[in-house]
């Protein structure tokens, strides 16, 4: 058996083909929906993303600002920014580029953002809304996974899935949306004591630790779903994921490659949740 791959690039161009559409439409009611990206700092990997971000966004109808900072900005003059940008009617979404300098509380500036405009789904109280299934916006990455899902009809409830990694970017609320689809979740990290035996038992795995070969072959169950959400360089400098790609593809049922599966469809979330906001925006705009 060899695993359908789920192609990250193919879904998003259909994805990003709605946000266009949708965008089309707010345009006519004379709202273009505004993005604001916010870099601090010369981070060679964040200026990459930041522009890809910037660029997806022009390419579908939507309106981004590039906001460049030198790496001697100060906290405060940063909370000030995101607070203009808060009161700014053209920008319905933020994200301020992550890592931040080491003189700056991201946390802080997280929490400085407008839930209405925390496009990135970071903010505690889009966390909350995540925990307790309200509305609001949900983390990109782990949000296109669920997207990948969805794509080849996967059916979770009743599932057994593994989520391997806990950040607050994608390991918690990963876990925290398959459970809403009432999966039976297990999340597995750097303390758990036999790895092996909690992914032989799953029927969807997503590794998420940004570690090499952290599943391989034998640590997955015939016919299971495996979604790699890691990004890191083999020895040749080429991009691999967490997962043993060659190895698990002959025992998955379905699997997403690195580069072209998750990496695109964390960027088309972004401007889906961006377009989401500007929808809702408009919907509580007075009437004129």
């Amino acid at each position: 058996m060899t695993a359908q791959l789920i192609d990250g690039n193919a879904l998003s161009q259909t994805l990003r083909a709605d946000v266009a559409k949708r965008a089309a439409a707010l345009k006519a009611q004379g709202i273009t929906p505004g993005l604001a990206v916010v870099l601090v700092g010369d981070n060679q990997a964040s200026q990459v993303y930041v522009r890809n971000k910037v660029k997806s966004c022009q390419d579908n109808g939507l309106h981004s600002v590039l906001e460049k900072y030198d790496a001697t900005m100060t906290e405060a003059e940063l909370l000030a920014r995101v607070e203009a940008l808060n009161n700014d009617p053209s920008i319905h979404g933020i994200l301020v580029q992550l890592p931040l300098p080491a003189h700056i509380d991201a946390q802080k500036v997280i929490e400085a953002i407008s839930p209405a405009k925390d496009v990135d789904g970071f903010h505690i109280a889009s966390a909350g809304a995540l925990m307790t299934g309200l509305p609001g916006y949900w983390p990109c990455t782990p949000y296109g996974c669920m997207k990948m899902l969805e794509s080849i009809g996967y059916k979770l409830r009743g599932k057994h899935a593994v989520v391997i990694g806990r950040s607050n970017i994608v390991g918690k609320p990963m876990a925290m949306m398959l459970l809403q689809e009432s999966a039976t979740v297990t999340i597995c990290h750097s303390a758990t004591a036999d790895l092996k035996a909690m992914t032989l038992q799953a029927d969807v795995i997503v590794a998420a630790v940004g570690k090499r070969n952290v599943l391989t072959a034998d640590m997955v169950k015939p016919g299971a779903v495996v979604i790699d959400v890691g990004m890191n360089r083999d020895e040749q400098g080429k991009l691999c994921g967490d997962v043993d790609f060659e190895g698990v593809k002959a025992v998955a049922s379905h699997i997403t490659p690195v580069p072209g599966g998750v990496g695109p469809m964390t960027i088309t979330m972004l401007l889906v949740n961006t377009l989401q906001a500007a929808e809702l925006a408009a919907a509580q705009a007075p009437a004129h």
